[in-house]
């Protein structure tokens, strides 16, 4: 079941889609039942994206590098999301 799928405008070259889904039952190797994809493009290239994949589990791809990260809440993940969002908007402000 679709939980949330918006995109959220930031500039003319910049946004954010978040689309969110409650699964019957959790993908392999996953504790929740949630599947995901909250990403912000700048400039038409994906800079910013926690999702989550069958096998693969929970992960973060953060300017060209991917880490794994330990899925809490729905909520916490997307307050994560939003402070990445932010630092990169802050960083790239001040280049």
């Amino acid at each position: 079941m679709e939980l949330l799928r918006r995109r959220v405008p930031y500039s003319e070259s910049a946004f954010a889609e978040l689309v969110l889904w409650r699964l019957a039952a959790p993908l392999l190797g996953l504790s929740h039942p949630y599947k995901y994809s909250l990403a912000y493009v700048v400039l038409g290239v994906c800079v910013l994206r926690y999702d989550n994949e069958s096998g693969k589990g929970d992960h973060r791809h953060f300017r060209g590098r991917e880490t794994r990260f330990a899925f809490d809440t729905v909520e916490s993940q997307l307050a994560s999301f939003q402070r990445d969002l932010e630092r990169i908007q802050h960083e790239d402000r001040d280049a």
